[in-house]
């Protein structure tokens, strides 16, 4: 859940989604289609785990830890 949260909260901003895309090699199709697959999820988490500022805001918006973020990511890259 923490992850689809944090792929809404990323998608908020226009840059933000766009290095996204650029930086996970993920498409919008992708992810509209696959936003069920524990990889999709992961390479957001990802995204977010390898810039600190962007780990940092998505934690405060999600009323979370960065720690957190990293622990789901570590989850589902499993």
């Amino acid at each position: 859940m923490l992850a689809l949260e944090a792929l809404g909260w990323a998608l908020t901003d226009e840059r933000r989604a766009e290095r996204l895309l650029s930086l996970t090699g993920l498409t919008p199709e992708r992810l509209r289609h696959g936003i069920d697959d524990t990889a999709v999820q992961a390479a957001v988490l990802e995204f977010l785990a390898a810039h600190e500022p962007d780990l940092v805001a998505a934690a405060v918006a999600l009323d979370t830890t960065p720690e957190a973020l990293v622990a789901a990511h570590r989850e589902l890259a499993r």
